[in-house]
């Protein structure tokens, strides 16, 4: 399986993620704006909150660049920003006193590319869920593999997403059930039990 390198990955890219004991990250694909590349989706006291990643133009070629060549830009405080953000959106769900000591370190180490952050968050959600693909990145170009999960935000999904069970939310009763979020929204939610919703 194939998947596309992705920031907090959503609910569906998990799914997908667990039908294969060994999957790759593509990463000669050319970079697209404004997925789940660089964005990723929240629950928040406001309703759905898109928190995306500044990336750093300055090796695109034309308006290309491969994605394993993507750099995150450094003129913003993005990284504390988006732990503010998880932080003031998760921290009365029930797992988030458990869990946050494994994400917060991430957001204070200064990252160049945009592939290894990800990876780095994808590791930490594999380790709590308690499971152990095999992850590689491709050494060519495969292209990726058509599964139900969206490639793009959720709420422009690029292909139809399994039917999410719901499960509970901080603030379900404001927004009601809010499907295929983020990975994190899951685990701050429903800790180790986060592998049966999927």
């Amino acid at each position: 399986m194939v998947l596309p390198s992705a920031y907090l990955p959503p609910v569906s890219w998990f799914s997908a993620l667990l039908k294969d004991e060994t999957f790759f990250i593509e990463q000669y694909e050319n970079y697209h704006k404004q997925t789940i590349r660089n964005r990723c989706t929240i629950d928040s006291p406001n309703g759905p909150l898109h928190l995306s990643i500044p990336i750093d133009k300055g090796n695109f070629i034309e308006g290309k660049c491969l994605m394993k060549d993507v750099r995150i830009s450094t003129h913003s405080d993005w990284q504390r920003q988006h732990w503010y953000a998880i932080e003031t959106s998760y921290f009365n769900s029930p797992f988030f006193e458990y869990l946050q000591d494994d994400f917060r370190p991430l957001y204070e180490r200064k990252w160049r590319f945009l592939m290894d952050f990800n990876e780095a968050l994808i590791e930490t959600s594999c380790a709590i869920l308690d499971i152990k693909p095999k992850m590689a990145r491709t050494t060519a170009y495969k292209g990726l593999t058509p599964v139900a999960y969206s490639s793009h935000t959720p709420s422009v999904p690029s292909s139809p997403l399994p039917s999410s069970k719901p499960y509970y939310q901080v603030f379900q009763q404001k927004h009601g059930f809010l499907p295929n979020l983020s990975i994190i929204d899951l685990l701050f939610n429903m800790g180790n039990e986060s592998v049966l919703m999927l």
